[in-house]
């Protein structure tokens, strides 16, 4: 098959690429916009308590006056708020509310708080679903000119927070993040593959390739979109710029060293092009297999945003192995050997021992190989014991200077710290009206439960069959402690208290995050092992082997372990930081399990290739890590180094997500497929491919007079 797809592409290389040109032509021209969504109620199923709260709110309060955003007030010098200076704030609300900002619905002072250390003006807007979301960002924007004029020539400076004001920093950080992704994604690429290859054409193709399927795969990722009504989160857009460049340049590589090796071996070109598709074809269509299935179990999610991260990176990762196995190709073929110039170094094999003396060393003493690279996995993996998830994504997607999180913090200063996202109580009566000794009944209840600073007098529908109470938490609404607060004496209380014939329900920000942290338990029973077993499927396929696929996963399930163990010694531990993101194991583990997978498929698809070539399980070993050692080090590098990227975004969120995929696809290529999949299959044996074959004839040769001239990766830094 593979064979067959490489002699058509280097035959016909003008039409793929006229193919191809066209295709991207046509997706981009007719493809909505890819959009995405801030609103985290997006992304639960309706059966929620959250999501039914939310629907039930704007059924009966669909003008509800819930704020937006709050503006704080304080003194410049730090001093309490005088007279005067509560005069001004209540003056400055007033001439606010008097332009009629668009989608501002209403601006009242709030009464200053007892230790008069700021004031606070809650403002009103549009409820934020879809269009409006953007509405409300723009609201913010006006505002924050508008008050610049209020505070000019006072004694007080403002600024805007809340929750409006939260997405409209969080958009702007979420921009600055992917253009610095972007570039630096770019830039790591170049240098990298320049010093590989040394070759100014080489470095420049993933860029050029990459950069033009990725505007193919947008525009099919938006389609699916619109089609299927995918909500596509803001990390979604940063993570599809990494994977294409990351996953497609990975590609490339497997693609190039192949055919850099055919050209050594003597075949001319086009037949060394043939040869290299042929022969890496089927690997890296496994590998691609394997993460667009690990992506593909996202569906089975009941989070909306895993379903459309799942599509959207399946989308990218299938975009991108085509582009491998048709495009690349024939562009290449086009250029011949002159792909690699100026260097010269293609020719023959540098002299140098590097790969080669540590395959030659992992063939002679696997047991010790497998149990130091599987020790450090261990050790490491122990830390995953102590995972926190967090949810504070407000704070974790802008930075500590934006004025959301700067004035948010100013807002402690007198107000509980729940005020920015109240939760909210919803008593509806299942038939006829509520009362006023229920509701207050209802209310003192309440009031009583610990975690509860305030609890609002009731606003009642219209037709008095709903009523509401703003309930502010003393603790932030992200944090830990509101998360138990709501899901345990909260939503308990609320549920036991509703009067006969009513039905209360919890709803907010917080009440969301508690519903999501239960949606991703669930997840984390159905999404990973499903996964795993069709990943196992892929790679029993390929290797026509029962009993390799359970060591390599077992391999996989190690560095996941490890590398969520890192993540969690470094942010928790050494940083301090109260948790990591809640989504970050679910999203590793699709990087580091699928990815990861990617190297130990190219690892043992060599290995199994010397063994039916008829070596030894040792010299098979060591001959693997000497030819494909070099390729799964160059793209372990410059895929670590991509996602790498992301910690220069500025956020805590991008950060930790950058972090944690680069550090494991790092272990997954340089201790895992580089030493612990090779010494394990060599301590295994012929039992690795059973029951297929791994060669029955034996070849004895001198250890160290075969395998002491390998080509590396590190002998092209020394050329």
């Amino acid at each position: 098959m593979f064979s067959g797809l490489g002699r058509l592409v280097v035959r016909f290389p003008w039409l793929v690429i006229g193919a191809w040109l066209i295709a991207i032509v046509a997706v981009v021209a007719t493809a909505p916009k890819l959009t995405a969504t801030t609103e985290q109620s997006d992304f639960l199923p309706s059966h929620y308590e959250s999501v039914q709260a939310m629907e039930l709110q704007q059924k009966a309060f669909p003008n509800s006056n819930t704020p937006a955003a709050l503006i704080v007030f304080e003194r410049s010098d730090g001093a309490p708020l005088t007279d005067q200076d509560a005069a001004a704030v209540s003056a400055a609300a007033t001439k606010l509310s008097e332009q009629k900002i668009k989608d501002v619905t209403a601006v009242q002072a709030l009464p200053p708080s007892e230790t008069k250390a700021i004031g606070v003006v809650a403002v009103a807007m549009t409820k934020a679903t879809d269009q409006a979301a953007k509405n409300q960002t723009d609201a913010v924007k006006a505002l924050r000119d508008a008050l610049k004029e209020q505070v000019s020539g006072t004694d007080l400076k403002a600024g805007v927070t809340g929750t409006a004001a939260q997405m409209l920093d969080q958009q702007d950080s979420s921009q600055k993040g992917l253009a610095i992704i972007g570039i630096a994604t770019v830039v790591l690429i170049l240098v990298l593959l320049l010093v590989i290859f040394r070759s100014p054409i080489i470095a420049l193709l993933p860029i050029i390739v990459i950069g033009m399927v990725s505007a193919l795969a947008n525009g099919v990722i938006a389609s699916a979109s619109s089609a299927f009504d995918l909500k596509i989160d803001n990390s979604v857009q940063s993570l599809l710029v990494v994977v294409l460049f990351g996953v497609g340049t990975d590609y490339i590589l497997f693609l190039m060293f192949r055919y850099r090796e055919r050209l050594r071996a003597g075949e001319d070109p086009k037949t060394a092009m043939v040869s290299s598709v042929e022969r890496v074809g089927e690997a890296i269509t496994s590998a691609a297999a394997a993460v667009i299935i690990a992506f593909g179990a996202l569906t089975l999610s009941t989070l909306g945003m895993f379903r459309s991260m799942g599509i959207a990176l399946a989308i990218a990762v299938a975009v991108a192995l085509l582009a491998g196995l048709t495009l690349v190709p024939a562009i290449v073929s086009l250029l011949g050997t002159k792909v690699f110039w100026p260097s010269k170094a293609w020719r023959t094999e540098p002299e140098g021992a590097r790969f080669g003396a540590v395959g030659n060393a992992l063939g002679k003493r696997p047991a010790l190989f497998a149990a130091a690279s599987g020790g450090v996995l261990l050790v490491l993996g122990i830390f995953a014991l102590g995972f926190n998830p967090t949810f504070d994504l407000s704070a974790g997607s802008t930075s500590d200077a934006s004025e959301s999180t700067v004035y948010g913090k100013e807002l402690l200063k007198g107000m509980p710290a729940g005020s920015t996202q109240p939760s909210q109580v919803y008593l509806r009566a299942d038939q006829g009206t509520l009362n006023k000794d229920e509701l207050n009944t209802f209310r003192t209840a309440l009031t009583g439960i610990g975690g509860v600073g305030e609890v609002s007098q009731p606003t009642l529908s219209k037709d008095n069959a709903v009523a509401e109470f703003q309930v502010t938490l003393t603790d932030k609404p992200e944090s830990d402690a509101a998360l138990d607060t709501v899901k345990g004496p909260l939503r308990d209380t609320a549920h036991a208290s509703a009067p006969a014939g009513t039905t209360a329900v919890v709803g907010g920000m917080t009440s969301v995050f508690v519903d999501f942290q239960h949606a991703m338990n669930r997840d984390y029973t159905v999404v990973f092992p499903v996964a795993a077993v069709l990943i196992m499927i892929v790679l029993a396929l390929l290797l026509r082997s029962v009993v390799a696929p359970w060591y390599l996963m077992a391999s996989v399930f190690l560095g996941f372990a490890a590398t969520l163990g890192s993540a969690v010694l470094v942010f928790q531990h050494i940083r301090g930081e109260q948790g990591l993101i809640f989504q970050l194991p679910l999203i590793m583990y699709l990087f580091v399990v699928a990815l990861g997978t990617d190297y130990n498929i190219l690892m043992v698809a060599r290995l199994r290739e010397e063994a039916r070539e008829g070596n030894d399980p040792h010299r098979s070993a060591a001959l693997a890590v000497r030819h494909t050692g070099p390729t799964v080090a160059a793209a372990g590098v410059i895929l670590a180094g991509t996602f790498a990227s992301m910690m220069l975004a500025g956020n805590s969120v991008l950060s930790q997500m950058g972090f944690a995929i680069s550090l494991g696809i790092t272990i997954a290529a340089f201790v895992m497929a580089m030493f612990f999949t090779p010494a394990v299959t060599a301590l295994v044996g012929r039992f690795a491919w059973w029951p297929g074959h791994g060669g029955d004839a034996t070849k004895h040769v001198e250890w160290d007079a075969e395998l002491s001239d390998s080509a590396e990766v590190s002998d092209a830094v020394r050329r």
